[in-house]
């Protein structure tokens, strides 16, 4: 696919993903949604890409949904009354995927799905979609400049793109409860106080701090990561931790007879390990939750 909407660059391993329409403070749209599910499943499955940086281009990260576009500004097919039996049983049928379900939460689903790290370099406004599209990314970094809003009550509808999941587990329910009835616009500092964002920097320093922390992700088992990160969010949600303990047991079985060779004899030998392994080929019981 060739995208309109961002730019898709790969160097030394990280792919850096910009929200590219500057001139709508990199509004989102429709066409700009569907293009970032497909550019998460393609780095998904692209061996030159370890860890992911997602920024936006200009003065802004995304300024939420583009009001701008005419009849049902979410794409939503108005004519339906959909039920959730409908959204659940009927998700990937086309007039319930683009009619009902949610474009937002479609991409954070293509974010989750996704075996490489996300990191989200929040260089300036990030509001509605714009923000909770970031809770779906593992590490978030903000400009001083930046703001971000989860605006949703005070336009009169409700959080989306799947936050109602994330936005709890990053900040805890009492914050995303207040973020979201108050409708407040939160500054770097509260962010960073949040825990929502790791840390702040001023504008020119953003991206190299997030390029900082992918530099020390891709130089690991890409197996490895893509297990640990599956693991790290669908384990901490078992009812059990024997439940994790069952995965836990075959990631490492079968890590030990792989990458974990190599890092292995690397320790032994006092080098850096260098990983052949390769995403595309995970052990076989991954996914394990299908």
């Amino acid at each position: 696919m060739d995208y309109n909407t961002l730019t898709y660059a790969v160097s030394e391993g990280i792919l850096t993903l910009t929200l590219n329409r500057p001139d709508q403070l990199n509004a989102f749209t429709l066409e700009m949604a569907q293009e970032l599910v497909d550019a998460f499943n393609r780095a998904s499955e692209d061996d030159s890409v370890g860890a992911i940086v997602v920024t936006g281009a200009g003065r802004a990260f995304c300024a939420g949904m583009d009001l701008s576009i005419e009849g049902n500004v979410f794409g939503l097919d108005e004519s339906q009354q959909p039920t959730l039996e409908d959204v659940s049983e009927r998700g990937d049928e086309q007039h319930i995927l683009h009619g009902v379900r949610d474009e937002g939460g479609l991409v954070s689903l293509a974010i989750f799905e996704c075996k490489k790290p996300v990191i989200a370099a929040i260089n300036g406004a990030a509001v509605g979609v714009g923000a909770t599209m970031t809770c779906a990314m593992d590490i978030r970094l903000v400009s001083t400049k930046a703001k971000v809003g989860f605006v949703f009550n005070k336009i009169g509808i409700t959080p989306e793109a799947c936050s109602s999941w994330f936005l709890p587990r990053v900040v805890g329910l009492s914050t995303a409860l207040e973020w979201c009835y108050t409708a407040e616009i939160l500054e770097a500092d509260t962010l960073v106080d949040a825990n929502f964002a790791k840390s702040a920097h001023e504008p020119d320093d953003l991206l190299p701090a997030a390029y900082a922390i992918a530099e020390k992700i891709v130089k690991h088992s890409p197996v490895a990561i893509a297990l640990t990160r599956q693991m790290m969010y669908r384990n901490s949600a078992q009812d059990h931790p024997r439940d994790a303990h069952n995965v836990d047991s075959l990631s490492i079985f079968y890590a030990s007879i792989g990458s974990g060779k190599e890092g292995v004899q690397s320790f032994l030998e006092k080098r850096e390990a260098v990983f052949s392994d390769s995403a595309r080929e995970m052990p076989s019981f991954y996914p394990w939750w299908k």
